[in-house]
């Protein structure tokens, strides 16, 4: 089954977190799609990819700019895998489809927003039910990854 790594944002914001975890898989070889709740924020993901630092660069597309399949890392806000990602992102609540064909998933949420909390403790249970390797990583009072569950 896939492993699911929930990351409960309080310390940090999305804009922080995603590109090192982006860094982190193209290191590994693998390729992803990261899914937004929307064209806009695919939008403003695309810009942070390109300005989120002077010494990086995260190679990447959307699925607006043609062709999809040859992007090391996909934004979309549809539930497509075109470049045969082995793993998949989910921010802002996108639903994405079965994670069963990923080797990862990662669902990254804002822990301070009680409503998101609620969503995602039952995003967590259906897919523990569904047979999914599950893993809750929480920042600590110092900004490092602690995985509590």
């Amino acid at each position: 089954m896939t492993e699911v790594f929930f990351y409960h944002l309080q310390q940090q914001p999305l804009e922080r977190v995603l590109p090192v975890l982006l860094e982190r898989c193209l290191e590994r070889g693998w390729k992803v799609v990261v899914q937004a709740g929307s064209d806009e924020r695919v939008r403003a993901l695309d810009e942070l990819l390109w300005t989120f630092s002077d010494e990086s660069f995260l190679p990447h597309g959307t699925e607006a700019e043609g062709k999809p399949e040859m992007q090391p890392i996909l934004l979309t806000a549809s539930d497509i895998n075109p470049n045969g990602a082995q793993v998949r992102v989910l921010v802002d609540g996108a639903e994405g489809p079965d994670l069963g064909a990923y080797i990862r998933a990662m669902v990254l949420f804002d822990g301070n927003d009680e409503d998101v909390v609620a969503g995602e403790r039952l995003r967590w249970k259906a897919l523990k039910a569904a047979g999914h390797e599950i893993a809750y990583w929480q920042q600590d009072d110092s900004g490092r990854w602690v995985k509590r569950a």
